[in-house]
């Protein structure tokens, strides 16, 4: 998608810190870090929300969940815990149209989150 900032960020156009890459996903480090560690993980295929997903595309999802395991056990905070979250849709906190995991760590992350 031609106006979309994560879309823009996958390409290069936009500098980001890269965490990890491969054919499918581009993670990197937020912007404004929520917790100690702070990674943004999203596909390279442009999906706009969870509620986007179908048979066709869900498959990255998994994916995603295991690229998360490898940085979290890359990075050496696996053992203490983490935490991945994906909002969808306006009332759900997504501020960006294209979805994408958001990595948290380094912390006590309390429950309730919000």
């Amino acid at each position: 998608m031609e106006d979309c900032l994560f879309c823009k960020i996958v390409a290069g156009d936009i500098p980001s810190t890269k965490v990890y890459e491969d054919d499918k996903v581009y993670a990197f480090n937020d912007i404004e870090p929520q917790a100690p560690i702070h990674i943004i993980i999203v596909p390279k295929m442009h999906i706009s929300s969870s509620n986007e997903l179908t048979d066709d595309n869900a498959e990255v999802i998994g994916h995603i969940f295991a690229v998360a395991a490898k940085i979290a056990k890359e990075k050496g905070f696996a053992e203490k815990g983490w935490r991945i979250v994906n909002n969808c849709g306006e009332d759900g906190g997504q501020t960006v149209g294209h979805i994408h995991f958001h990595l948290l760590a380094g912390r006590n992350l309390g429950w309730p989150p919000g």
